[in-house]
């Protein structure tokens, strides 16, 4: 009987060994979320063997039911996906400090203003969902892929139409044209700090 019992414990015990040698997981600081316990890695790091381009999105299971959540799901996913092949970003920052009074009774009023509005527009061809998991919160996640071919065949069409294109030649004058003034304006900072 010892001998029987002696194989399993040494069984169980390389396979802790082995399992503690594993990749460890790299901490994300959600680890302690009740509504994330027992998430997929996926979920914090969207990947897709095969695909570099992968997203999650997620919407509350609510009164309107889990179909309703799924579709609002993937249409978070696919706003993801379209905000990484293409986003327009514009940006403004306004900042004000005004002083006031003297000595003692001097106050110090200051302002700062942060105002930031991102489009995508992107036709996302060949998206599919590759995993769904519901939170013990009642979140569903949905992680959504795209054919790494689909993207390459589309980009190689984008290329060749471009070529052809009398706006996407302006479009790349205009370019560096940009780039020319940015780097002009680069040196003459240096030249002004030295």
């Amino acid at each position: 009987m010892k001998k029987v019992v002696a194989i399993p414990l040494v069984g169980l015990a390389g396979l802790i060994f082995v399992t503690s040698c594993g990749k460890k997981q790299e901490a994300t600081g959600f680890e302690e979320d009740p509504c994330l316990k027992g998430a997929p890695d996926w979920v914090l790091n969207p990947q897709v063997e095969g695909s570099k381009i992968a997203a999650v999105g997620s919407a509350r299971i609510g009164k309107a039911g889990f179909q309703f959540a799924r579709t609002e799901a993937l249409s978070n996913a696919r706003d993801e996906l379209a905000r990484m092949i293409e986003v327009r970003v514009k940006n403004m920052v306004k900042n004000f400090m005004q002083v006031t009074g003297v000595g003692d009774a001097e106050t110090v009023d200051r302002v700062s203003v942060q105002v930031s509005k991102q489009v995508a527009y992107q036709t996302i061809r060949g998206s599919r969902q590759v995993a769904m998991w519901r939170s013990p919160c009642g979140e569903l996640f949905v992680l959504l892929g795209v054919d790494p071919q689909m993207v390459k065949d589309f980009i190689k069409t984008q290329v060749e139409t471009s070529l052809r294109n009398e706006q996407a030649l302006w479009q790349l004058y205009q370019a560096k044209k940009a780039h020319e003034e940015l780097e002009k304006e680069i040196e003459k900072e240096f030249k002004g700090a030295q």
